[in-house]
């Protein structure tokens, strides 16, 4: 486990899966090996596009050995309303993605305490750090070969969401695919204002706003770490306030009906 936050996530998935009835199976890099020796040497230098092919090879093999669906739920996943969390009666489905980032010109910057709604921009998108899929379904197949096609015929660097985020987006605009509202994403700016860095909160304002159903699961996107828009300390802080119920996350997680 990259980091000790992750462990809450991983079993806070766990025991909504045996709270549901499901079989629960942890995946490790093993899966990589599903994806055919051309395309394990392609990513070699891509974990993040491996784990999008590979997730895919995993989900099918679990629907051809019996499974009537199978979900994916991502490492840095914390569901924090599990009896809200209940998989919709369509056969595939995705996360939804409310992403807030700043609305700047050029290599202006902005100060923190600085944020107001009318400097923020929002982009209503869906995510592959929840998936569901039912036997039968005609999407799996269908986004395993174009994923793999793609990263095959494609030169040069691959940016991390290639198969993943960037192309359901694209996906999802000609066809508007099925949608879990309750798997969330946390984006930065929003983890910013439940950590208590942006007084008046317009991040998590707008991103209720733009809700249609308040998170009951949410990807805590470990990636953030990474890049230096947070740290470790600030994960666990942020795991720590949704396990205690805290008055800071309750604008998040209350029923949305403004």
């Amino acid at each position: 486990m990259p980091a000790d936050w992750y462990q809450p996530c991983v079993d806070s998935v766990r025991d909504w899966s045996q709270r549901c009835g499901y079989e629960y199976l942890w995946l490790d890099d093993a899966m990589l090996r599903l994806l055919p020796e051309e395309l394990q040497r392609k990513t070699a230098q891509q974990p993040v596009v491996a784990a999008d092919l590979g997730r895919l090879r995993a989900l099918q093999l679990g629907l051809e050995q019996g499974f009537d669906r199978v979900v994916w739920i991502d490492a840095d996943t914390l569901i924090i309303a599990p009896e809200r969390l209940q998989l919709p009666d369509v056969d595939h489905a995705f996360g939804r993605e409310i992403w807030i980032q700043h609305a700047t010109r050029g290599n202006e910057k902005i100060a923190p305490g600085a944020l107001s709604p009318d400097r923020l921009r929002v982009y209503d998108k869906i995510h592959n750090a929840f998936m569901c899929f039912s036997r039968g379904n005609p999407f799996l197949d269908f986004y395993c070969y174009a994923a793999e096609r793609l990263v095959s015929s494609h030169q040069g660097p691959m940016v991390s969401q290639f198969v993943g985020p960037k192309f359901l987006a694209t996906v999802n605009n000609l066809l508007k695919l099925p949608v879990v509202e309750e798997a969330a994403v946390l984006c930065p700016l929003v983890a910013r204002d439940l950590l208590g860095e942006e007084v008046n909160r317009a991040a998590l304002r707008l991103f209720r706003r733009h809700s249609t159903r308040a998170p009951a699961a949410l990807n805590l996107c470990g990636s953030m770490v990474a890049t230096g828009e947070l740290s470790n300390s600030d994960m666990q802080t942020l795991v720590d306030l949704f396990k205690s119920g805290s008055e800071a996350v309750s604008d998040l997680v209350e029923p949305v009906g403004e």
